[in-house]
């Protein structure tokens, strides 16, 4: 899914814009890293794991910037609504993977991750 010509700067570009739209959301959320390639939110804590829950996070990879969305996983009803364009950039179960700002994907992104974490918050992880 990566493009092999795709500049660091650019990768950048696109970790700024989707850093932005998490960070936007975090809400109550904890930050475990924010680097210039690294941002991650938690959720609760789960005494079960002793640790807390990953919520979300957006990574700077080789190709591609990754944005995890655990929400889209722990809740998959919200699957349902997605865009073909922006189900075209999901890899795996909670993973979106760009290569470019794409202004339309981001909103939808945008909307998706408002969802995601207000119903995510109210989870609990035991």
């Amino acid at each position: 899914m990566g493009e092999p010509g795709v500049s660091r700067a650019e990768l950048a570009l696109v970790f700024a814009a989707l850093r932005a739209i998490m960070a936007r959301h975090a809400g109550s959320f904890v930050v475990e890293a924010d680097t210039d390639d690294r941002y991650m939110l938690a959720a609760g804590w789960s005494a079960r794991r002793k640790r807390h829950i990953t919520a979300g996070g957006v990574e700077i990879q080789k190709h591609y910037v990754s944005y995890h969305l655990i929400p889209i996983y722990a809740c998959p009803d919200l699957q349902q609504g997605l865009s073909p364009a922006l189900r075209k950039r999901m890899q795996g179960k909670s993973c979106f993977n760009f290569t470019r700002v794409d202004p339309a994907l981001l909103k939808e992104l945008d909307q998706l991750t408002k969802v995601g974490f207000e119903r995510f918050a109210k989870m609990t992880f035991d």
